[in-house]
């Protein structure tokens, strides 16, 4: 591996070292191609010998929400690799300080996104925080529970606004499909529940399948052709911005996707 030391166990670099090899290995980073081997081994080592970044990041999370830290870390170095890829050093900033908000940003944004049972909107959920508050805080002051109108008040929103937040407010945890049909969590003698009158087959179900049945398949194609594929369905790179990347026309990107497209559909179609 010319210019770049080959680090056997990356685990046993001391942070110290870690940052000056970083140094090294983004700078080589930038002028190697992508997709190349050495590239590859780049990109992978600064990945591993960054590990104690999301780990100390991670660790500011540990005792929040349910969130296995197995999961936090896997998070936390997808935000890792953003840093990596966008790092430049010409900033003369520090790799450290410049990949801490990727690794945490990445991290709260798994707990946004998965802290609550039903998706909503983010400005419902800052809403939600907002009005717990409040109606603690009114609670206390009036020895009831606040009205709609007196939460709206003291809020300075509509009273509108703080229904649709009262209703999102329901999205943040989820009853069992076990509990009987009363949904006390006591047994009304029927032993029905919730479970036994609600949801059908789900049709997408499907969709499982196929994607089990697509691996392999895309495991046959060249790296050229995953990586088209990468860029336009992962990174959602529109076909000019492929074209740009790969140094051809976007006809020509066109004409590779759907010849892709069209050998990967009927590989499948002769599995079934």
């Amino acid at each position: 591996m010319e210019e770049l030391p080959w680090i056997e166990d990356t685990g046993k670099v001391a942070p110290k070292d870690a940052r000056q090899l970083s140094k090294l290995f983004l700078d080589r980073l930038k002028v190697l191609e992508e997709g190349t081997h050495e590239y590859q081994y780049a990109r992978n080592t600064l990945i591993e010998m960054n590990q104690t970044l999301v780990r100390f990041a991670a660790n500011r999370f540990r005792n929040r929400g349910s969130g296995d830290m197995e999961d936090i870390l896997q998070v936390g170095t997808i935000g890792l690799i953003k840093a990596i890829d966008r790092f430049d050093l010409s900033r003369e900033v520090e790799f450290t300080s410049f990949a801490i908000p990727y690794i945490v940003g990445e991290i709260k944004r798994f707990f946004r996104d998965t802290t609550w049972a039903v998706h909503v909107p983010r400005r419902l959920q800052e809403l939600r925080a907002d009005l717990v508050h409040a109606q603690e805080r009114l609670s206390t002051a009036l020895d009831r529970k606040p009205t709609v109108a007196e939460l709206a008040e003291d809020l300075c929103l509509s009273e509108d606004e703080i229904i649709e937040g009262l209703v999102a407010a329901n999205g943040y945890t989820a009853g069992s499909l076990d509990l009987p049909m009363d949904g006390t969590g006591e047994t009304d003698g029927s032993g029905q529940t919730l479970a036994d009158v609600r949801g059908e087959c789900d049709p997408e179900i499907e969709l499982i399948e196929n994607f089990h049945a697509l691996g392999p398949l895309l495991e046959q194609l060249d790296e050229r052709e995953r990586r088209i594929l990468d860029m336009r369905f992962v990174r959602e790179m529109t076909q000019a911005q492929i074209g740009g990347e790969l140094g051809v026309s976007q006809m020509h990107v066109s004409r590779l996707l759907n010849r892709t497209l069209t050998a990967l559909r009927t590989a499948m179609l002769t599995e079934s």
